[in-house]
Order: C-alpha cells, then structure tokens, then sequence
C-alpha cells in the first residue's frame, strides 16, 4: 500500500528543484497532486520535469500566493477535479538575494514578505475551510529555513519571513489542533539547486565545510522529510519544527575557523 494512496495533495512553489522533488514524492506514493507556480511559465517548467521523469495524474495551476483571488481560484480547481484537500504543502519561496538592511527598501521586503508569510497564510486559510468540512480534515506542512534561528548576511526580508513561517506554525497548530488538522514545518539548510551549478568548486566545497555531514541536501532528502511530516507516521506530531540541515545548527562554528 503507497502512503498516500488517494490522497489529494497541493504543493506550492513546484516549478524546480525542491518543489519538484516534493510533487515526485506524492505522485509516486499514490496522491493526486496539483502543483502551482507564480506564473503559467514556471508552473509549466515544473509540469514537464515531472512529465520528463515519466510521470502523470497530476494537475497544474499557476497561482501567486500572495494574490487572495488566485489562491481562491487555484482551490476551486483542486476541488473541482479531486473534490477534497488532505495535504497542503508551502513551498513557494521568495529567497530574497538582494540588498543588505541599510540599502533594503520597503518594497524590496514586502514583497519577500508577501510571498513567503502572507503566502503561507493565505494557501492554509482557503484549504483549513475545505478540511473543516472533510470527516478526515487533513495536514498543512509549511517549509521554512534553518536560518530563522541562525542568520546569514544581506538576506534580512528572508530571514524575517522565515521566523514568522516559525511562529504561524506555532499558532496554527494550537488553534486547528484541537479541530483535527496537524500543522507541522520542515526546516532546511543548503539544498542542491540548480543555485549550485553555477558556483566556483571552490566556494561549493567551503560551504560543505558549514555541514558536519559534509553534504548539502537533496531535493529528495526534504521531500521525505516533508512526506513524514505529511504521513500517519507523525500523526502525533503538531506544531513542531523538522531541521534537515546536516548538523548546520548543531555546529557553533566550522572547522576551519574553530580555532
């Protein structure tokens, strides 16, 4: 029996890399999956990798998270076609690569913040109405960073964005808890994005030296993390906050500088 046989899943942010991993995951444990992306070109990015990889039954949206008729309009749709929501995975991100806070602008950050926290809200308030009606309800799993408890430099609307996907996990667990829906967060540090290929070898092997494991993780490595949180196996899991770093928080500082 697949995990999540029959289930409907919606996963945000699946146009590559990790988004994509995730959608692969669900589909091939037996979920019917709709992906979205911000825009119908990137949603449409991420339909043909997963087509590439052979794989079908599944639906494509393209929706901008922090657009409230959008998100309503992706909802109608899943219902449409799959008639419930038991899993809603937030994927969708803003990395906020930019200035640092002296030279930050007020849009420059809301817009981070608009995608990342605003997002996150409003995806889970459309698809918490549709689970408080299912006998089943269902599980929200939203993706945040390791670096919402340990900062990294010129990414301030990034981080703050993260540490509130920390504290919205909090309190949406205690509220929809005690009404049948788990709320849980999948924390990541470096993933292998297509970010990586373009980086010098020797800046790649210097940020290996940040992880005790010595390897940054995989698309496929969060995606099971996710699928865990998602499963019956955590089922008494609510309101917590997965790390899947490699040792990135365990370590007060590298080797190299440990001195």
């Amino acid at each position: 029996m697949k995990r999540f046989e029959g289930k409907s899943v919606i996963v945000s942010g699946a146009s590559r890399n990790t988004g994509v991993a995730i959608a692969e995951l669900f589909i091939n444990e037996g979920a019917r999956v709709c992906i979205c992306a911000s825009t119908p070109e990137s949603t449409e990015n991420g339909a043909r990798l997963l087509r590439e990889k052979g794989l079908g039954g599944f639906m494509s949206v393209p929706c901008d998270i922090s657009d409230i008729v959008q998100v309503k309009a992706l909802f109608s749709a899943v219902m449409e076609n799959f008639g419930r929501v038991d899993i809603l995975v937030n994927n969708a991100c803003n990395q906020g690569i930019g200035p640092s806070f002296e030279d930050m602008d007020q849009d420059f950050f809301m817009k981070v913040i608009k995608t990342n926290l605003l997002g996150c809200f409003l995806m889970s308030k459309e698809a918490v109405n549709i689970m408080l009606k299912q006998p089943e309800r269902g599980v929200i799993v939203n993706l945040g960073s390791n670096v919402s408890m340990r900062a990294i430099r010129n990414r301030t609307a990034y981080v703050a964005s993260k540490g509130g996907i920390d504290a919205l996990t909090r309190s949406m667990a205690v509220d929809l808890g005690p009404k049948g829906i788990r709320v849980n967060e999948v924390a990541p540090g470096y993933i292998n994005t297509n970010r990586w290929d373009v980086l010098p070898a020797g800046i790649a092997e210097r940020r290996r030296k940040n992880v005790p494991l010595r390897s940054e993780a995989t698309g496929s490595d969060i995606a099971e993390a996710v699928a865990f949180m998602a499963s019956d196996a955590s089922r008494n899991i609510c309101g917590e906050r997965l790390v899947v770093d490699g040792g990135c928080s365990a370590q007060h500082m590298p080797e190299d500088v440990d001195f």
